[in-house]
């Protein structure tokens, strides 16, 4: 079965990713992300142990959504198949130096995920539930005064993530399950709707308490898993160090002339994995943050949890799946597996015998298990934005919606859907990254806030009256003003 879409529109839409995807996205992704590291003046290194300090009090809530249930879902969403297959791919077309790039990828993504996530929580609204909603919808149309620009944005969430992604990540666990243990893929289709639905039904609180259960536990055993890999290989850990830097620069390719073309797909290819992998700018982490009851209790405390979202994500998880790939040798890369799970199943499976094979296929149920409650919940939160008074009965077909995609994304070979979601992500990203960029002096303005009075040894207490670009924005039940 392959749903496709008119050959007309298909080649309009691939023109369209071309575009986004092969320049645009890239540079703006990049550059704001540079800009953000140079006006916060490097928070990403400078903040980086407070980020783990602040983990310590993120479990504290006052019955509705923690920090770090706010951290675990947004990591449900960014760790994904991307980091199993996405990493896979960027080492196969782009070397081992495709790594390096998305280190640095990560690096100035995280600056930007300090901001967007801050000015979730600072335009966030209550709920009435001990929760609360946000995220760029809210900012754009609380801050800058753009409501059509919000309802763009949550379109082209909902169609990306809400309904498009979760059929690939359904088609994922399904295709995993079938080549790993024989299981049909209409049976994994039927599992995955009898598991998803409860937690779904439950609500954004019932994910979040998933998603805290489990986000760790399945990164935990990765890890371990990983680092088994490179203790048998301790003696290659400095050679493979090596080989990313040195490919990632074209120093080996220099001698047969073609260094210049193999640093452009190092940097291609590690930038675009990278940006996939951890969404940092691409407007759907916000809505996690901006559901956490903080503490400290001011909006740059999200900031600090969710940008250490984008290190654990891409400089903790992707890193060692290519631990995994690079310290295999270059005769797996020098294969015909072009696939990217294959090629880390492939992998596995040489450093730890068959069962890594199997290993991998359990871990791409739970990335992509955790992604689809995940991405879910974002459209949740958008879908209430646009609906309103409507929402329960919108929520409700949303819901019902979800789990059918689920069901086909499990059946069907997608083919154009995969890259019309593609374009909808990349429409969003680019609406998130200039509301932003406008709304940046209020994020940086509430960051030198925050700054100033952790530098006077007290915990940051955020007062909506200190800030006049404030004024008659902020919802006075999420945020009531100190004194």
């Amino acid at each position: 079965m392959d749903f496709s879409l008119p050959s007309l529109l298909t080649a309009v839409v691939d023109r369209g990713n071309g575009l986004l995807w092969g320049s645009v996205l890239i540079y703006l992704l990049i550059g704001a992300g540079l800009y953000f590291t140079v006006r916060t003046g490097a928070i990403q290194l400078r903040y980086f142990g407070h980020m783990f300090k602040l983990l310590k009090g993120s479990r504290s809530t006052n019955g509705g959504i923690s920090s770090f249930q706010a951290l675990s879902t947004s990591l449900a969403a960014r760790v994904g198949t991307g980091n199993l297959a996405g990493v896979a791919l960027a080492i196969y077309y782009g070397g081992p130096g495709a790594i390096f790039w998305m280190w640095m990828t990560a690096m100035v993504g995280m600056a930007t995920s300090f901001i967007e996530s801050t000015l979730a929580q600072a335009y966030k609204t209550d709920h009435g539930d001990n929760t609360f909603r946000g995220g760029p919808a809210r900012y754009i149309e609380r801050g800058l005064g753009l409501r059509w620009m919000a309802v763009l944005f949550s379109i082209c969430l909902i169609i990306a993530f809400g309904l498009a992604f979760n059929s690939v990540q359904a088609n994922s666990i399904a295709q995993a399950m079938e080549q790993a243990f024989s299981v049909p893929t209409w049976m994994m289709g039927v599992v995955l709707m009898v598991i998803v639905a409860p937690i779904i039904f439950g609500g954004l609180k019932s994910i979040a308490k998933v998603a805290e259960l489990v986000v760790p536990l399945m990164a935990l055993l990765y890890l371990i898993l990983a680092l088994v890999v490179v203790a048998l290989n301790a003696a290659e850990l400095p050679a493979a160090f090596m080989t990313i830097i040195k490919s990632a620069f074209g120093v080996e390719q220099a001698a047969g002339g073609v260094a210049g073309y193999a640093i452009s797909q190092a940097i291609m290819n590690g930038i675009q994995r990278g940006l996939f992998s951890n969404e940092a700018g691409m407007g759907s982490a916000p809505n996690a943050a901006a559901t956490a009851s903080t503490r400290p209790d001011h909006p740059a405390a999200q900031g600090f949890i969710q940008m250490l979202g984008v290190f654990l994500d891409t400089l903790v998880i992707c890193t060692a799946t290519a631990a995994i790939i690079i310290m295999s040798g270059p005769e797996i890369l020098a294969g015909e597996e072009t696939n990217g799970i294959q090629l880390t199943q492939l992998a596995l499976s040489t450093q730890v015998g068959d069962w890594g094979g199997m290993f991998v296929a359990v871990g791409i149920f739970l990335f992509a298990f955790t992604s689809v409650i995940a991405n879910y919940s974002y459209g949740e939160s958008n879908i209430e934005y646009l609906a309103g008074r409507r929402a329960p009965m919108a929520i409700l077909l949303y819901r019902l919606a979800v789990l059918g995609m689920i069901m086909v994304g499990s059946v069907a070979s997608l083919g154009a859907i995969w890259n019309f979601a593609d374009l909808s992500m990349g429409a969003m990203a680019i609406i998130n990254l200039v509301a932003i960029l406008m709304l940046s002096p209020i994020a940086l303005a509430l960051f030198r806030d925050y700054e100033k009075q952790l530098k006077a040894g007290v915990e940051p207490v955020f007062r909506p009256s200190l800030f006049p670009k404030l004024a008659n924005k902020v919802d006075p039940k999420a945020w009531p003003d100190r004194d």
